[in-house]
């Protein structure tokens, strides 16, 4: 599907105007089925830059869908819309936070910023199912959903599984972060996101994957309860109890 922006000039109904060349670009995006039978809708805002970034992420496409689905289940949009922005101004205008982060989404679609385009294919990988994965579950997560949960649900979709870090790292890993940590960029917005990562990590570990999806629909539906009683009513005991048993397991 093609979207030109075209400005016509006006003529008398009876003379046909001359042919007028724009300068306004013309944008393009592409379309595609992907194996499931989803389709996906990519438009790059930002030229040359942004259609590479967007033939990556097309590229990616499949593996990430199916990465998605084998946790979260088939009962999803069939329709993904994603937009490569070429200006943090574009970025913003669609609804997105600061410009320091690569990606976000939205209730309506998945927007890239333009300093995704200078991502590795390992990180561009990782934060498309970060994302596609907001995406899927966005209908049945609240606007008050704790956000180290979502956050960390999603990272455990996009990230691949690493060692176990040890007792040296473990007291200070197995920690719920807080809104504020995740929103303060830099090294402690790279710890937040560890930590919600490690504490989806265990839980599908210790209790299973299905485990996990059923605490995050417990924890983030709307109307949830609060997260403690979410975790205990899910793993079956206290909060602090958890987080012990998270520490434990970061350790082994």
């Amino acid at each position: 599907m093609a979207v030109a922006l075209l400005w016509h000039p006006q003529a008398p109904p009876e003379v046909a105007p001359p042919p007028v060349a724009s300068s306004a670009p013309v944008l393009t995006s592409h379309t595609m089925t992907l194996r499931d039978g989803r389709t996906a809708s990519l438009l790059p805002l930002g030229g040359a830059r942004s259609s590479a970034l967007t033939a990556r992420i097309a590229a990616e496409l499949d593996a990430a869908t199916d990465a998605v689905t084998a946790f979260w289940g088939d009962g999803w949009r069939r329709d993904i819309e994603i937009v490569a922005t070429g200006t943090d101004e574009e970025f913003a205008e669609m609804g997105t936070p600061g410009s320091d982060i690569a990606a976000a989404t939205t209730s309506q679609r998945i927007v890239f910023s333009p300093g995704a385009a200078a991502m590795s294919d390992g990180a561009l990988r990782i934060v498309l199912r970060h994302e596609l994965f907001h995406y899927a579950a966005r209908a049945d997560t609240a606007a008050d959903a704790p956000r180290w949960l979502t956050e960390g649900v999603a990272d455990f979709v996009g990230r691949s599984p690493q060692p176990r870090p040890g007792p040296a790292l473990a007291a200070d890993l197995a920690t719920i972060p807080t809104d504020a940590d995740l929103d303060t960029p830099g090294a402690t917005r790279s710890l937040a996101y560890d930590r919600a990562w490690w504490f989806s990590r265990f839980v599908a570990d210790r209790y299973g994957m299905p485990t996990l999806r059923k605490l995050y629909l417990e924890a983030c539906r709307p109307g949830h309860p609060d997260v403690a009683t979410a975790i205990h009513d899910t793993l079956g005991a206290d909060l602090t109890q958890v987080v012990a048993s998270w520490r434990q397991w970061l350790s082994g």
